[in-house]
């Protein structure tokens, strides 16, 4: 039986669903929001004005592609919309205040273009890099520590949101966080979420114990489960193409260089917003390049300059010429799941491969999959 991802290239992936004739109205933040939890929690709202979460506003969720015409995103989504409905998820299941609060800040030491940032770092396979500082940050924030206080919490308890499963465990497992990411990027990247779909997905879900005895977010209905698994790895495999290689490590690229070259500095990706880096970068190559300067300034200026225009990739098994192209091959972290489902009474809670021969052949062919070695792209001539 033929993979059943090697008929899903990127052109096929990107015409798949067709765009909606109001895309305001059908990727509507608040509404989708409204669906994670109908019963909004008021104390949110003070924790969202803090200027650590504001800034998370200007970063994207989708890793930079915002910022390509390789990409056809249907709407912008930020890595502080995301941090509401990942709070609003854990509130909806747990309605428990730390838990939901973990939720909200376990984003705070997000860069500008997100995951951007672990390809910059070699990090491309976990993409865990930007984690690291979170902590920190929310120890360190004394606006922070007031409204805690004021909740009686501490900062220890909502510092790590691994701690609690429903927020967070490891692939394939679901989590708030995995589910309320996967929702919006379906959304944006090729329209294979919308709000009805989503709903119903949603509203199927429960909190179940899973194989070791912890709470996992899993489905009641063996065939919205399936469904489920199905649209989850779709967008995943969007994510592990040559094209979304390419343009996340590229970018990450361009960030290096203009850091080498004193355009940007490293404290940029934490205090200025996607759309700034990108005027600071517009203006740096509105002019041709001091021929003084060097080979790697012109580079850089042709780098970025692709990087905004591209509309194609090559798939190739080897790299070509680097002075014509830019070429990537790397390995990625691969999303997927295989959630739980609850078979009923006699039949128990199974992960969803168990008990779904369909679900099963998603999921093998989803890990086994690769694109071609290689991924490569002109560069466009800088005049």
């Amino acid at each position: 039986m033929p993979d059943y991802f090697s008929q899903f290239d990127w052109n096929t992936m990107m015409s798949l669903n067709p765009w909606p004739e109001n895309v305001a109205a059908a990727y509507d933040i608040k509404k989708y929001h409204k669906i994670l939890s109908p019963d909004y929690p008021d104390f949110l709202d003070r924790y969202i004005d803090l200027p650590i979460l504001k800034r998370l506003s200007g970063v994207g969720l989708l890793c930079g592609t915002d910022w390509t015409h390789l990409y056809k995103n249907r709407f912008y989504y930020s890595r502080l919309d995301h941090s509401v409905g990942v709070a609003l998820i854990i509130w909806h299941f747990t309605h428990d205040k730390k838990q939901t609060l973990a939720g909200l800040f376990h984003d705070a030491s997000t860069p500008v273009f997100s995951h951007v940032s672990d390809f910059r770092k070699g990090d491309a396979l976990t993409q865990t890099a930007t984690e690291a500082p979170n902590e920190s940050i929310l120890k360190n924030d004394e606006a922070l520590h007031e409204l805690l206080q004021g909740d009686g919490l501490s900062v220890q308890e909502i510092s790590d949101y691994h701690i609690y499963p429903v927020a967070d465990n490891e692939i394939p497992q679901l989590s708030a966080d995995r589910l309320e990411y996967m929702f919006p990027s379906g959304m944006a990247l090729d329209g294979t979420w919308d709000l009805p779909s989503i709903e119903k997905a949603y509203n199927d879900i429960t909190v179940l114990k899973n194989e070791d005895g912890i709470d996992e977010l899993g489905f009641k209905t063996l065939e919205i489960a399936e469904d489920y698994c199905r649209r989850f790895c779709m967008i995943g495999h969007i994510l592990q193409l040559n094209e979304n290689k390419l343009t996340l490590h590229m970018l990450g690229q361009i960030m290096n260089m203009a850091v080498e070259h004193g355009i940007l500095h490293e404290e940029d990706f934490m205090t200025k917003s996607e759309s700034e880096i990108m005027e600071v970068l517009d203006k740096m190559t509105s002019v041709v390049p001091d021929p003084v300067e060097g080979v790697e300034r012109r580079r850089l200026a042709r780098l970025y300059k692709t990087f905004r225009s591209m509309t194609k990739i090559e798939h190739t098994d080897h790299a070509l010429p680097e002075d014509e192209y830019f070429s990537i091959s790397l390995k990625v972290k691969q999303r997927y799941i295989d959630p739980l489902v609850d078979m009923g009474q006699q039949k128990g809670v199974a992960r969803l491969s168990q008990v779904s021969s369909f679900a099963k052949k998603i999921i093998d062919d989803f890990k086994i999959y690769e694109d071609t070695k290689y991924g490569c792209v002109k560069l466009i001539s800088f005049c």
